[in-house]
């Protein structure tokens, strides 16, 4: 029997949250027809999340929303993005002769490992991508081992 390494157990679980992520959005889009008329306000934002040594960073593509239409919190454990993306005023919706953009409410929510320092947490947004990043404690961090001679 061959042994297998474990290298990163948040990536494996990351990997299979996606995945989720994704078969709820393709049940819950399906029938709405991608290629003619989707309807406006289901809209889930697509995001990455990546580990550096210092932080886990998280990036949400929020094209359209200002700053004060979103929500970041961090509670027990749970990194929560909230906000709205909202319709031109501009253009009245009898006037439109289709809609693709995805508008109105969006929730996000990810469970984050206990290596995260909730009190630090920054966010920035720039250019319509939200990029959020969490410090890792100390001990989570890697360490050099320096080889005695």
């Amino acid at each position: 029997m061959a042994i297998v390494r474990w290298m990163d157990p948040f990536r494996d679980v990351m990997g299979i949250q996606n995945r989720v992520n994704r078969l709820f959005e393709e049940l819950l889009t399906r029938g709405r027809g991608r290629e003619e008329g989707l309807e406006a306000g289901a809209w889930i934002p697509a995001v990455d999340i990546y580990e550096t040594d210092d932080d886990l960073v998280v990036k949400a593509e929020l094209p359209g929303v200002e700053k004060d239409q979103i929500g970041v919190e961090v509670k027990g454990g749970v990194l929560t993005l909230r906000g709205e993306r909202r319709h031109e005023k501009d253009v009245k919706e009898e006037n439109y002769h289709r809609i693709e953009r995805g508008y109105g409410n969006f929730l996000r929510s990810f469970t984050l490992p206990a290596s995260v320092e909730e009190e630090k947490v920054s966010a920035r947004l720039t250019g319509g991508v939200l990029e959020i990043h969490l410090p890792k404690k100390a001990e989570a961090k890697p360490k050099q081992v320096k080889i005695a001679a």
